[in-house]
């Protein structure tokens, strides 16, 4: 959405959650979480957690107002939506409304999509990023739920052949992306290549656990944690027979683009290009 005025975090999942966990990062000035904080407002922000993708969202929904109890944050809380109707209720919207950041958790993203998509929730989510200095961070299904082609499932064994991939529709936050998650540890490049392969005019992320993107403007994001983005880019393709294959059969694309950035790099998307920390300026 151009010239939002609000920010997109999604977040690959797994992301650290306290100084005892290690991932090269310093977890109170460059965790992710410290990430969402940052762009929040500080400490004295009010976060929401949602834990609707999840099936155990009483747990989830602790660790995260342990994890934000950790940075300092005073102001978190959760609400556990299960059913559409509760994003009909005043109390709800209300929370939505005066809130500084809302954090989506991991799970199946299609709970989200059904139980938020399409209600007063939905539309209020999309107002307020847009018109406010608002922050809506995801984890895992979080961010794939922010994306209008939304990755809903599919088989990383099958990777590579039509029909590995499931597509549904996300919440329409960042339309011009299809993002996957656990992206290195889980072999998911097979699946974002045919989903990019059905959507060519979109651009395929794929975020490895504790990796995320800051995304402002609706236009350019940074790179931030501790892995690293793949990044596929179809609108260059000069071979691409997806439609016309039978599922099961192997895909064949031809000038598929990968680029593969890291902590600090950037991206325009308007215009496709690439900014990369120089080597100086980068984590060690």
């Amino acid at each position: 959405m151009d010239n939002a005025k609000g920010t997109l975090i999604p977040i690959g999942g797994n992301e650290c959650k306290g100084k005892h966990e290690k991932n090269g990062l310093e977890y109170i000035t460059e965790g992710i979480l410290s990430h969402v904080v940052k762009e929040s407002g500080g400490k004295e922000a009010k976060i929401i957690v949602i834990p609707t993708a999840s099936s155990i969202p009483r747990k989830v929904g602790k660790n995260y107002l342990d994890a934000f109890n950790e940075l300092g944050c005073t102001n978190v809380k959760v609400l556990n939506l299960k059913e559409r109707e509760q994003c009909e209720e005043e109390e709800n919207l209300k929370l939505i409304s005066e809130a500084n950041c809302i954090m989506f958790s991991g799970g199946d993203q299609s709970k989200i999509a059904a139980v938020i998509g399409g209600t007063t929730m939905h539309k209020l989510l999309i107002e307020r990023y847009i018109n406010d200095d608002f922050v809506i961070a995801g984890t895992s299904a979080g961010a794939m739920a922010m994306a209008n082609e939304m990755i809903a499932g599919g088989s990383s064994t099958e990777a590579l052949l039509k029909g590995a991939v499931i597509m549904s529709k996300g919440l329409a936050l960042i339309p011009e992306l299809i993002i996957d998650t656990h992206f290195v540890r889980r072999g998911r490049f097979g699946r974002l290549a045919e989903a990019v392969a059905i959507h060519p005019n979109l651009i395929g992320i794929g975020l490895a656990e504790d990796t995320g993107l800051v995304v402002k403007n609706g236009n350019e994001f940074k790179v931030i944690g501790s892995g690293m983005v793949i990044m596929v880019d179809a609108s260059h393709l000069t071979h691409n027979k997806h439609d016309r294959l039978k599922v099961g059969t192997a895909m064949s694309l031809s000038n598929l683009v990968t680029h593969i950035l890291a902590n600090g790099d950037r991206f325009t998307m308007r215009d496709r290009v690439i900014s990369v920390l120089p080597m100086s300026e980068t984590f060690v």
